[in-house]
């Protein structure tokens, strides 16, 4: 094999591994696009604490709706403890080490080392419920 194309294998090849370990991937994004949140319900900040002992926190149901083309905002779950069921459609969950792909019935966790973003890039809206609980501020 000459010279050349050898580079042109090892390059090709080392382009592949980076777009496969997500290394090749464009840079999450900073704000929502699309995006309605319905707050359904809550428990107070003072129900919390007299049921649980839990101060400052409150527990929070909501259905959040991406649009076809849709993003949510990269950002941390570490003080935002969570639960998702999805509801319809299909959301794609990017995370530093790649993508993940959420369908409806399907239910994820948010815990305290999640840092993620979202989109919907399907040609239907794309909705979860999401239980999580949250400063009360």
């Amino acid at each position: 094999m000459k010279t050349a194309s050898k580079i042109i294998l090892i390059l090709g090849s080392t382009a592949m591994l980076a777009f496969q370990s997500g290394v090749a991937q464009s840079a999450p994004p900073t704000k929502h696009k699309g995006l309605q949140v319905d707050k359904l319900g809550f428990v107070s900040e003072s129900s919390m604490s007299a049921q649980i002992g839990l101060k400052g926190y409150i527990l929070l149901l909501r259905r959040i709706t991406i649009d076809p083309g849709g993003q949510i905002a990269r950002h941390s779950a570490a003080t935002t403890p969570g639960v998702v069921y999805m509801d319809t459609g299909t959301w794609i969950e990017g995370r530093d080490s790649g993508e993940t792909v959420y369908a409806a019935g399907e239910t994820f966790v948010e815990d305290n080392k999640t840092v993620h973003w979202f989109y919907n890039r399907g040609d239907e809206p794309a909705a979860a419920y999401v239980c999580d609980i949250k400063p009360a501020n």
